[in-house]
């Protein structure tokens, strides 16, 4: 699994750039709408809410607009119905890429997906095309915590598959159908959780030169910049080298 840690440099990067762009605000609403729509408003019966609403407030989003999302999601506020879609497609030298999209125009949407990669050396993809190459999972990350031993324990008995430690984060895997008991577990034992949710990991990763890797990056940074996007997931092989070349 040694992609795991790579995945998560760079979604940490993402979301730095993101909430310079003032885009993190809009996906942390749909998240709150989505799990508010899902399992209810009160966030002290719903783990998902109430990681989406410390994502919003741990990222200085404004308490009107957590309360809009809110009520959106629990109907108390109207709005567009927004819905979740899973587009699949190949970027630059064939490399396989999940997007995950929170939208109240599926047209709009499909439109835009379509139109980056198309523009930028990749296409669309059938349903079933590139998923197979991937496995849903559940993904958790912690920080603050003070003893690498006993985290690692209470995830796995709580079932985890793999823990990884790197520069105070850990990064938990486990499989989708043990996610939930594994976060909760995890929230009883009073550790700081910044990430939680359900990521699509590559079955095997694909290797490219560094130049090759890099254009496939780009591409999923257009994509990230798209409004109805969450979170793009590819088959790339995420090394050291092209996350620097990322950052130059």
């Amino acid at each position: 699994m040694a992609g795991h840690n790579k995945w998560s440099s760079i979604k940490h990067r993402k979301g730095a750039q993101d909430a310079k762009r003032g885009k993190i605000f809009t996906r942390i609403a749909k998240e709150i709408t989505i799990a508010a729509r899902e399992g209810g408003g009160d966030p002290e019966f719903n783990a998902g809410l109430r990681l989406a609403i410390d994502k919003g407030k741990a990222a200085n989003m404004p308490k009107d607009n957590i309360e809009r999302a809110l009520k959106r999601g629990t109907g108390e506020l109207e709005g567009g119905q927004l819905e979740e879609i899973l587009y699949e497609g190949y970027g630059p030298h064939g490399v396989g890429i999940i997007i995950e999209c929170v939208t109240d125009n599926r047209n709009r949407s499909v439109a835009e997906v379509r139109s980056t990669l198309t523009k930028n050396g990749g296409n669309m993809a059938t349903s079933g095309a590139v998923a197979w190459q991937f496995e849903h999972k559940g993904f958790i990350m912690v920080d603050g915590y003070e003893d690498e031993d006993e985290l690692f324990m209470t995830a796995a008995e709580a079932g985890a598959d793999d823990v990884q430690f790197d520069d105070g984060n850990a990064s938990i895997f486990m499989e989708k159908d043990n996610f939930a008991a594994v976060r909760n577990e995890i929230q009883g034992a009073g550790l700081n959780i910044t990430e939680a949710s359900l990521i699509y990991e590559p079955e095997n990763s694909m290797d490219l030169e560094t130049k090759q890797a890099i254009q496939v990056m780009k591409v999923i940074e257009k994509l990230e910049d798209l409004d109805d996007v969450q979170n793009v997931y590819s088959a790339l092989n995420i090394t050291d080298d092209v996350i620097a070349g990322m950052e130059e």
